[in-house]
């Protein structure tokens, strides 16, 4: 468990924390000043020097990267590759499985809008079907349900760790016992898990798993990684190919990269992959365990000051609940709330039925206000946010 002083380190290696309280985590975090110099830093020696002569200099140094998410969730270097996002990284995994016409795939209501729309942009393709499993008693997905519509024609599982809109940490562990024991191919978008929530590979049993470095890794945005399981990598054949990721053996024969590689493309961002490295870096120093512990007491204490305000309605679910904390305000549009909150510093933001909109409707929402800790945050920060929506 972190310390005060502990907590005043991390502020003091964040300059970000002097101008703004942020609590839009979820979004995009205040990354730690050693993960912004490295950046700006490489961008002035890349301007300064050539963009080919400095990554080789500095290319051991990003090569490390490879190491470092390994590290972060129990993999080996060789089933990660470096993305320019969350949704290329799920995108790349998703469009790589070899669906055929009568397929289903068993996805969650708590899935993300951009993984529904691939499901139903595969469907213009072909005859896919995607089927929804049911939520339980906690208002997450019941897994019990989930493996009873598994059969013969079962493609893909697609599970979403820590959805954008709820608060809730779903059970992926569960799913993942469900996954293996029918030999089922199990895709989890840690999107707003990774950097929040310890992770394992192996424990979850996932066999792919894609996450972004700008929100809770605290890395640059336009970055992001994509795991693929040495068990299932063979399976797959990527929808794009290039030098970087295949070799052009004679005139009309290629092969694949033998790792997860075969999923990047050539050019990437150098500065941004290095700053990945650093943000999961300091991720790894600071303790993930110790992370996840200070996210889940300050996403309880916010939501317990926030039910006090007779105005404000907190919507979160799940038996596990994480740093993302969303609530209505009666009578205040989502909007005018985080416009009022801005005009004191106050950084928090909103979503409407088309982010999320299986679990938005099934649960009679229409447009949600989203404030989302972080382990740098304080509980002054949270009494800040609590009295500014105290005036409404």
């Amino acid at each position: 468990m972190f310390t005060e002083k502990d907590i005043t380190r991390f502020r003091s290696e964040t300059a970000g924390v002097k101008n703004v309280v942020h609590l839009n985590n979820a979004g995009s975090s205040l990354p730690p000043d050693i993960v912004r110099q490295s950046v700006l830093d490489y961008l002035q020696e890349e301007m300064t020097y050539g963009g080919y002569e400095v990554h080789a200099k500095y290319f051991d140094e990003i090569e490390g990267v490879y190491d470092s998410i390994a590290r972060l969730i129990n993999a080996e270097a060789s089933e990660i590759a470096v993305l320019e996002n969350a949704t290329v990284a799920w995108s790349a995994a998703f469009q790589a499985i070899s669906f055929q016409t009568g397929d289903e795939i068993i996805c969650c209501q708590a899935d993300y809008s951009s993984n529904y729309l691939a499901y139903l942009h595969l469907q213009k393709r072909l005859d896919v079907k995607v089927r929804i499993a049911p939520n339980d008693q906690f208002d997450q997905v019941d897994v019990a349900a989930l493996e009873g519509l598994i059969n013969e024609t079962t493609k893909l599982i697609s599970i979403v760790h820590v959805p954008t809109n709820s608060g809730l940490v779903s059970p992926v562990e569960a799913v993942g016992k469900v996954a293996r024991k029918h030999q089922m191919l199990y895709l989890l978008d840690a999107c707003q898990s990774a950097g929040q929530v310890p992770l394992d590979v192996e424990q979850i049993g996932c066999d792919l798993l894609s996450a972004t470095g700008r929100k809770y890794l605290r890395g640059p945005r336009g970055t992001g990684f994509l795991y693929v399981s040495n068990r299932i990598k063979d399976q797959l054949r990527p929808a794009a190919i290039d030098l970087h990721s295949a070799e052009w053996t004679a005139t009309n024969e290629y092969r694949f990269r033998d790792d997860a590689r075969k999923f990047e493309n050539w050019e990437s961002n150098f500065a941004g992959i290095l700053g990945l490295k650093k943000a999961v870096d300091y991720t790894l120093e600071t303790g993930i365990e110790d992370i996840w512990n200070r996210i889940q007491h300050l996403g309880a204490l916010l939501r317990q000051k926030l039910s006090t305000l007779e105005k404000v309605t907190v919507h979160d679910v799940g038996e596990v609940k994480g740093g993302i904390v969303t609530f209505s305000v009666t009578g205040y549009h989502p909007d005018q709330v985080k416009n009022h909150l801005k005009e004191y510093g106050i950084n928090i933001s909103w979503l409407g039925t088309p982010n999320a909109r299986l679990d938005m409707e099934a649960r009679g929402l229409t447009e949600l206000v989203r404030a989302s800790v972080h382990y740098y945050n304080t509980e002054e920060e949270l009494d800040q946010l609590v009295a500014r929506l105290g005036l409404l």
